[in-house]
């Protein structure tokens, strides 16, 4: 097995999801943001990204390109995206549809060579922790071999605790450290969200990161800054200071 380790970044995490569309670009793209404003080289990585259009000649992918606004070192997108597909749809499916192979050695090889370039890197997942990539691989699989602390995205809407326990045993499975939990607010009308935190508060033994109340209305930029100032990142394993508190 090819491990990532053998060549990390100073500080990396892997964002994972309850689920699909419960905001795992939005909560990568807010620590991308409060990583720029520490002063290091930050970039984000979408390894998977389905559902592309092209623009002036040049494949784009939404999620892709908010976490690239957001890192302070600019990569190619051949290494923060190596699977760029074009079908928004399951992954394996849309690659297939493509004549591709999701391959997770060649994600990994990406990995290690944008590490060499940035102090702290975001990998973000694709839809929730168990999405098949290929007819053996999922993105637990990628996870477990990239072998970085998780933050776990909860999306907040009916059936959220389910989903989230389910997810955090399927972390641990996998033996890897579940470092902090966000609660994003999936459903602007979900019924009793606070006691759903409450819930999972007393269940997850994470710091939770803080709690993202749904801001349809801003755009992009404006809508990660104000996610970001809901949040708290200092509690992960290798957060750097702010450079005023650097020696």
């Amino acid at each position: 097995m090819t491990d990532a380790r053998s060549n990390p970044a100073k500080a990396a995490w892997f964002i994972a999801g309850t689920d699909t569309e419960i905001g795992k670009t939005l909560i990568a793209s807010a620590m991308l943001h409060a990583l720029t404003k520490t002063g290091v080289r930050s970039a984000g990585m979408k390894p998977v990204a389905a559902g592309a259009v092209l623009r002036d000649g040049v494949w784009h992918n939404d999620d892709a390109d908010i976490l690239a606004a957001e890192a302070s070192v600019t990569l190619p997108q051949e290494l923060t995206t190596p699977f760029l597909l074009q079908q928004p749809t399951a992954p394996h499916i849309a690659a297939a549809q493509e004549n591709r192979t999701i391959e997770v050695a060649h994600i990994l090889s990406c990995y290690r060579q944008l590490a060499e370039q940035a102090d702290a890197l975001v990998v973000e997942g694709v839809g929730g922790f168990r999405v098949p990539l290929n007819e053996r691989e999922d993105t637990a699989d990628l996870a477990q071999q990239l072998g970085l602390p998780v933050v776990l995205v909860v999306g907040l809407r009916l059936g959220c605790i389910n989903h989230a326990m389910l997810t955090v045993e399927a972390i641990a499975a996998r033996g890897l450290r579940l470092a902090g939990w966000v609660a994003n607010t999936a459903d602007a009308y979900m019924l009793n969200g606070a006691a759903n935190i409450a819930a999972l508060s007393s269940r997850i033994h994470a710091p939770l990161l803080g709690h993202v109340p749904r801001m349809d209305a801003l755009p992009a930029k404006a809508l990660t800054a104000a996610a970001a100032s809901h949040l708290n990142f200092s509690s992960l394993p290798g957060w750097p200071e702010p450079a005023g508190n650097r020696s």
